[in-house]
């Protein structure tokens, strides 16, 4: 399976990607050295599918070593403007740049969804050193608060998804079978800008293939009603991360 358009779509949007994405709370960070078993400080790390660098930053300044690797070339430049310490390298999970036996920890930070496990999982073991660790993570928004289970729901309409309820566990129920993963969630909030909270939507891949003129409507809706509902232009936006970590 190639890396689809879908994912490819973000590289129309990078420069709203890398200001308006939420980044990950350290206590992530913590939780992926207690799993991997060793710290990050020193740590050989390849990060894929590394967007706009989010992940990688947070690694960097841990002490990691890391190398990045990213599909998307105007995704890479923003990382490369962000982080010019870092090397970048165009690729995907599917199909690794690295070689063998060559790191301690490969990360996917809210990107393992767009591989095809049935490649990106040899994929990872191949560049492990023995011992080492494959961490995948996600930041999904908190849907027990009120409104933001009620702007999900609009979002699930809006593309077509069916209704339902909350489940926290669901991306852990979608891990690859042939590794053995520990999982952990950790649950933060960041306080932003209306503005900036509905530009985060709108660099979601769903709204970047949908088109401009129906991201607009939407938006504008989103706006008056947020409004009404979250007074003072700030909204606290609640995330919960869910990490699971592997190793070989």
């Amino acid at each position: 399976m190639e890396i689809t358009s879908q994912a490819l779509s973000f590289d129309t949007a990078a420069a709203s990607y890398a200001a308006n994405r939420p980044s990950y709370p350290p206590a992530l960070l913590d939780a992926v050295e207690e799993l991997a078993g060793r710290p990050l400080q020193g740590a050989r790390i390849a990060d894929i599918g590394a967007g706009t660098g989010l992940g990688t930053a947070l690694l960097h300044a841990a002490g990691a070593r890391v190398i990045a690797v990213e599909p998307g070339p105007e995704m890479a430049a923003q990382l490369r403007h962000g982080l010019p310490d870092v090397p970048v390298v165009l690729g995907d999970g599917n199909h690794l740049p690295l070689a063998s036996d060559s790191v301690d920890i490969v990360t996917y930070a809210q990107a393992w969804h767009w591989t095809d496990p049935h490649h990106s999982v040899p994929e990872a073991l191949r560049v492990l050193h023995p011992g080492g660790a494959l961490a995948l993570w996600w930041n999904d928004s908190d849907d027990t608060i009120g409104w933001i289970a009620d702007q999900d729901t609009r979002l699930r309409r809006l593309f077509g998804a069916p209704d339902g309820e909350p489940d926290p566990t669901a991306r852990f129920r979608k891990l690859p079978t042939e590794l053995v993963f520990t999982t952990r969630q950790v649950w933060w909030t960041r306080t932003v800008p209306l503005e900036t909270h509905l530009a985060n939507l709108a660099s979601y891949s769903d709204f970047l293939v949908l088109g401009k003129s129906a991201t607009d409507t939407f938006l504008a809706a989103e706006r008056e009603l947020l409004t009404a509902v979250l007074p003072g232009g700030m909204v606290e936006e609640r995330y919960v991360v869910s990490l699971a970590v592997a190793t070989r």
